[in-house]
């Protein structure tokens, strides 16, 4: 199925030098965290000046960002190939909120320093977090839509059954309450989330929101 040319997850391709600078501060950002990092340092193991840098980012937080936009988009990417699926649209939901919630716990584990940026972000609801949720909702309405014209959802109000989704993984897909779970054992989260798309399955399925 080919996703819609005006569709949510369109990734803008990179120019060589941008995909270069990119990678470069995502390592060093890994390495040293955002306090540490300098755009001479980042110039400076591109071979360029810092003045060719900022040809293509305002600045060190521009840049940061850049960083933290870069993964959110390749989660997105990975939510989309699950809501254009052909599978039916219960399962997709499920192996939906089972992959946004273990990619959160997974750079949680892996790279400490961007997942405190993207908690940042999201704390001070900067432009690339609201565009996040834009396109992540759309993603979750896609699948529900779906699930209403296939008759596997029932709900008995599409814009208070999408914020039941929402509000009932809240803790397993917001980058601040993810973090604060970080010492609970990944069995116990994921008995709980699996707890949590039970309910949601059923509740859509009944017609009870």
């Amino acid at each position: 199925m080919k996703r819609p040319t005006g569709g949510a997850v369109r990734i803008a391709e990179a120019s060589p030098a941008d995909t270069r600078l990119l990678a470069i501060a995502a390592d060093q950002l890994k390495e040293f965290g955002p306090k540490h990092i300098t755009v001479v340092g980042i110039a400076d193991a591109a071979g360029m000046t810092h003045a060719n840098v900022y040809r293509y980012f305002a600045n060190k937080a521009a840049l940061i960002d850049a960083v933290a936009g870069q993964w959110l988009r390749r989660m997105e990417a990975t939510i989309a190939d699950i809501a254009d699926s052909p599978d039916p649209a219960d399962d997709k939901l499920e192996r939906l909120i089972q992959a946004w919630a273990r990619i959160h716990r997974d750079l949680l584990k892996a790279d400490r320093h961007l997942f405190d940026v993207y908690c940042t972000a999201t704390e001070t609801a900067r432009p690339l977090i609201r565009k996040h949720r834009s396109r992540m909702r759309l993603l979750i309405e896609r699948v529900l839509d779906e699930g209403i014209a296939t008759g596997k959802f029932d709900p008995r109000d599409r814009e208070k059954a999408h914020a039941f989704i929402t509000d009932a993984v809240y803790r397993f897909i917001n980058p601040l309450t993810v973090r604060l779970d970080a010492d609970v054992p990944q069995d116990i989260l994921d008995q709980r989330l699996a707890t949590m798309i039970r309910a949601i399955l059923r509740a859509l399925a009944n017609g009870s929101v």
